[in-house]
């Protein structure tokens, strides 16, 4: 479908030569062939009025007229009455290959994106978007753009706007726990972003191997991989990371989710911590916390920040992608003093800056309490969708065991011994269910591991009956039948 342009006329680049010999209604013809047979302007779309677009380029009236007369009695537009010239529905010339139907989805361990239509969608990481506080987002922009001094809409400081870097220090300080300092805060835009700009300064400091979880986080080790430093994988138990596999690693930097260990929930032990802050000062390393699902604990109180134990050894990074939405593309990141000038200047350099409006209204969200009234509100329908996931498998498939379920929206489920789990996945599609294995967030191919079968549901984003429907669907294939 074209898109419906507003407004008495839509702009469009179109241009005419005074120098050249042909006439200019030749030239304004051949401009719009030209424009439609090469997709510029789509089939259905809306043209300029003649008297607009006369005057855009400098031209009579009666020339563009002319023009579009030509163009109908050619089948390139059409009018009908009281209504705007429009391009002609057009056909694809013989042969020409159907285009490819194009399903857009969120971000999902790599290699799991599901092929056809989907009828139920398990996938990790990706909180209720229905629930996003439009009303409440929108009030706070509407006071942004009311508020924000008109020296604040130029350049800003790379750092992020200082309102908001005040109001999240503090904030940080009273959920979280961290350590946290306004002047060492650096706003960015989502927590990928941040994760590049945290590598990209390490490098440039002279960090060469960078530790990941294992399994762990894709994206960890893709990022790592961009910023040019060596990748060494360190297992997870159900303690968290290894601290001795990682201390014969070499490494002068690991990237954790300690809070609630992605993809397998384990919260890393007090002693873990406690080995990692030693590791760290002893090889003057840097732990970069990535303070995954903190947000939403279910049986237990939130685990402080790894980061408020270790201010100069630990960069921890958060956003509001799973508080509020990932389309907000707002982060932050509690720089190790040492660290924030280089982060800084990283931030500099890729984009000048996050909007400034958008951290005016993040701002406003959380000191109104409009943020910590969200979040309980979530932790609610959160909660709801967890019990049905546990309901569901404990009613169709009670031979499964689920693990990781303290905090977030995602469980981990174990299948029974010798079950494939890509063949679970693949049947799996073809009753329309997405489900998605462990297997795409392990550092080493699958067919070089012996792990068992396992799969990551995401309950986030579905509702309790779909979790139901959908567990009801494949509760054979889980069940190794």
């Amino acid at each position: 479908m074209p898109i419906e342009w507003t407004g008495s006329g839509p702009e469009l680049l179109l241009r005419v030569d005074r120098n050249r010999p042909e006439p200019l209604g030749e030239q304004l013809e051949s401009a719009l062939r030209e424009s439609i047979r090469a997709g510029r302007l789509a089939a259905g779309e809306r043209l300029p009025s003649s008297r607009a677009l006369a005057r855009d380029l400098g031209v009579s009236r009666g020339l563009v007229t002319e023009c579009y007369a030509q163009l109908r009695a050619e089948g390139y537009l059409v009018t009908r009455g009281g209504s705007a010239t429009r391009v002609a529905a057009a056909r694809p010339p013989v042969g020409a290959p159907s285009p490819p139907t194009a399903l857009i989805t969120p971000t999902a361990p790599i290699g799991s994106t599901p092929a056809g239509p989907v009828r139920v969608d398990f996938r990790p990481g990706v909180p209720d978007l229905s629930s996003f506080p439009r009303e409440r987002w929108s009030r706070a922009l509407r006071h942004a753009c009311r508020d924000v001094p008109s020296d604040l809409l130029g350049y800003g400081d790379p750092y992020g706007d200082p309102v908001l870097r005040d109001v999240l220090a503090a904030y940080l300080r009273r959920v979280r726990g961290a350590a946290a300092d306004a002047a060492h805060t650096v706003v960015c835009a989502g927590y990928a972003q941040g994760l590049q700009l945290v590598l990209r300064a390490l490098a440039g400091e002279g960090v060469r191997v960078v530790a990941v979880e294992d399994p762990g986080d894709p994206d960890h080790r893709a990022a790592a991989a961009t910023a040019g430093l060596d990748v060494v994988a360190v297992p997870v138990d159900e303690h968290g990371v290894d601290t001795g596999a990682l201390a014969a690693t070499g490494a002068r930097a690991v990237l954790l989710t300690p809070a609630h260990q992605s993809p397998t929930g384990v919260v890393l032990a007090p002693g873990r911590r406690q080995a990692l802050i030693a590791w760290a000062a002893a090889r003057d390393a840097t732990i970069v916390e990535d303070d995954y699902d903190a947000e939403f604990r279910y049986d237990r109180e939130p685990v402080g920040a790894l980061q408020g134990l270790a201010p100069d050894r630990v960069a921890l990074l958060g956003s509001v992608s799973k508080s509020l939405a990932p389309a907000l593309r707002l982060g932050w990141i509690l720089c190790p003093p040492g660290l924030s000038a280089d982060v800084a200047r990283q931030k500099r350099l890729a984009d000048r800056g996050s909007p400034v409006l958008d951290q005016f209204a993040l701002a406003d969200l959380l000191r109104s309490g409009h943020y910590d009234r969200h979040l309980r509100h979530m932790r609610t329908r959160y909660a709801a969708r967890r019990a049905a996931l546990v309901d569901a498998l404990g009613r169709y498939a009670p031979e499964v065991e689920v693990h990781g379920l303290a905090a977030g929206f995602h469980a981990v489920a174990q299948l029974p011994p010798d079950t494939d789990e890509r063949a679970v996945v693949e049947a799996a599609r073809r009753r329309s269910v997405a489900l998605y294995g462990i297997s795409g967030y392990l550092l080493d191919p699958p067919e070089r591991r012996t792990t068992p079968a396992r799969l990551v549901l995401g309950f986030g984003n579905l509702t309790p009956d779909a979790i139901s429907d959908g567990i009801a669907t494949v509760a054979d294939l889980l069940r190794g039948g």
